[in-house]
Parts: C-alpha cells; structure tokens; sequence
C-alpha cells in the first residue's frame, strides 16, 4: 500500500477557535471538514508544503517559525496509508479567503465532533481539546 505524506494545521485565531475547511464537491470525501494543508511535493519539508498550501488554498502567508508541531495521524484508507504531520499556527498574514471552492468555518473545539471529518482527522480533536 502506498504511503501518503500530506502536511496540515491548526490554524488558531485570537479567540481560540480553529479554521476547518470543508472539501468541494468533485475531491475525494467531498463535504468532510478538514484541517487545512497538502500533500508534502519531492523535495519539500513538511512545512515548507504547508506554507505553500496556505499561500495557494487560503491567500496567507506564514512562516516556518510560526509552525509549531503539534501532532501526526496516521490513518490507512482504502487505497493507501496517510501520514499527516500537523502543527499549529497562531500567526500570519492575510484573511483566510477560499481559493478552491471550499467552505470555511471558525470552530469551537468543544464544537468540532459536530463536523464530520475525515477518519485521520478526528482522533486530533483531542489534541486540540488539551491545547487550547
């Protein structure tokens, strides 16, 4: 089965909640809400692919400093296996603003069961749950 390398973040905003992005219709699992990030590219750091998703998917920009690592999923589906580095991010610049036809939501984490995710993607809930 082939391994995945895909790197996301918690993007936290001044009142603690975390941005979820919600997949477009036509991607796999399409109306799952999700942690936003990418695939890791040959050649690249997991936060380098991270702050090139932020810069193409939401129009902001960050540093490596500012990517603190938070945790990792590891999760096989179907097809493949995803490992999925995640780190969290209390600065950039630039509004957040959708540029691939996803939705996007400031969540609550006590509210964050209420958004169903991608199997990887929930067990970070508890994670995020003890950081903030």
């Amino acid at each position: 089965m082939k391994t995945i390398l895909v790197s996301a973040v918690a993007l936290i905003d001044k009142d603690g909640r975390v941005l979820l992005a919600q997949r477009p219709e036509g991607k796999s699992m399409a109306g799952l809400w999700e942690f936003p990030g990418g695939k890791v590219e040959t050649g690249e750091t997991p936060e380098a692919a991270l702050i090139r998703e932020l810069e193409e998917e939401l129009g902001i920009n960050t540093w490596s400093s500012c990517l603190a690592p938070l945790t990792f999923a590891s999760h096989a589906y179907d097809d493949f296996h995803l490992l999925m580095p995640v780190f969290a991010c209390r600065k950039w610049d630039g509004i957040p603003t959708p540029r691939e036809n996803q939705t996007l939501k400031w969540v609550e984490v006590s509210q964050m069961r209420d958004y169903p995710m991608p199997p990887a993607d929930i067990p970070l809930i508890a994670t995020l749950r003890d950081l903030l």
